[in-house]
């Protein structure tokens, strides 16, 4: 009676094993013939519509397959013609390439100021910064042409006249001292000058503002009118005017606030043979003119011009060489 239930347990095992082995080979079988059967049917579309898959080429999806917008063979002029003709380049690309290039290439900005071509007039006043016994200001007119964008010539004048200014301390020192110091006075110069451009650049101010300068060395000839100042013997002698040869030289700034319109800081020295009063009196006849002028010296007359710039025209093109 107990050995029935262990005998029915293993009879079942048996059973049930060859069972599901069988299942599971009917099941495989059953999905390789759907699988054959769709490929077949694939193969059997593709033919029917003309567009059999190459040797080597995979099924749709299958990693490898070339897409539509693929270009056989890669990438290149050749794969283009290929594929388009008319797209294709009808130059030789080697022998372009092996053509000098002729371009030129400018590695800097175009400059913010153009002075070649341009006249300049240059208004300014000036003040006289060594002669500590007369003062010598006076307004002034000062007129350009540049020759190249470094290079200019032209003139300038400057009236004294009305504005030459004798100082108290020169009479205290005669009253107290009895030692008379000589005079002059100045009418009017002209000069002939040759302006250089060595520098410019730009610097920033008041926030974001660029300001373009530039900075330059004058000289040049011409003639002062000058004559002493009667101080030894004021009641007998009286002078007049006379033109004197003079050179100048000096150093200037220009500040530009727009392409045609700047501020002007110049000093310049204006060189010339002086004639001053005689320091003695002809006891015998002081009204005699040829014993009013005493030695001749060299004079400096430094002085500092600040004025403005105006260029003209007031705007103007790059022209770059083609």
């Amino acid at each position: 009676m107990k050995k029935t239930p262990i005998g029915l347990l293993v009879a079942a095992a048996l059973w049930a094993y060859p069972a599901s082995s069988w299942a599971q080979g009917e099941a495989d079988v059953d999905a390789d013939a759907e699988a054959e059967a769709g490929a077949d049917a694939a193969e059997g579309e593709g033919a029917a519509e003309g567009e059999a898959p190459a040797e080597g080429e995979a099924a749709e999806g299958v990693p490898g397959e070339e897409l539509p917008g693929d270009v056989p063979g890669g990438e290149g002029l050749d794969d283009i013609c290929e594929i388009d003709p008319a797209a294709c380049p009808t130059i030789d690309m080697k022998k372009e390439a092996a053509k000098p290039l002729g371009e030129q290439i400018y590695a800097v900005q175009q400059r913010f100021i153009i002075k070649d071509g341009r006249l300049e007039l240059a208004p300014y006043w000036s003040f006289t910064l060594n002669d500590q016994y007369v003062s010598h200001p006076g307004p002034g007119l000062a007129l350009n042409y540049y020759i190249t964008e470094v290079l200019a010539v032209g003139l300038n004048g400057n009236y004294y006249e009305p504005f030459n200014v004798d100082q108290d301390f020169n009479a205290q020192v005669r009253r107290s001292a009895r030692v008379a110091v000589p005079l002059t006075e100045y009418q009017y110069g002209a000069n002939l000058n040759f302006t250089y451009v060595p520098a410019n650049g730009k610097f920033a101010g008041f926030g974001d503002f660029i300001f373009h300068y530039d900075a330059y060395v004058v000289g040049g000839v011409g003639v002062l009118s000058t004559r002493p100042i009667p101080v030894v013997d004021p009641d007998n002698r009286n002078f007049t005017f006379e033109p004197k040869l003079a050179f100048n030289a000096g150093f200037g700034l220009k500040i530009f606030f727009n392409r045609w319109f700047a501020a002007v800081l110049e000093v310049r020295d204006y060189i010339f043979l002086d004639q001053l009063e005689n320091l003695e009196i002809d006891d015998t006849d002081a009204s005699d003119e040829s014993t009013w002028l005493g030695d001749t010296t060299l004079t400096n007359n430094v002085q500092a011009q600040l004025g403005v710039s105006i260029f003209i025209p007031f705007s103007f093109e790059y022209r770059l060489p083609k």
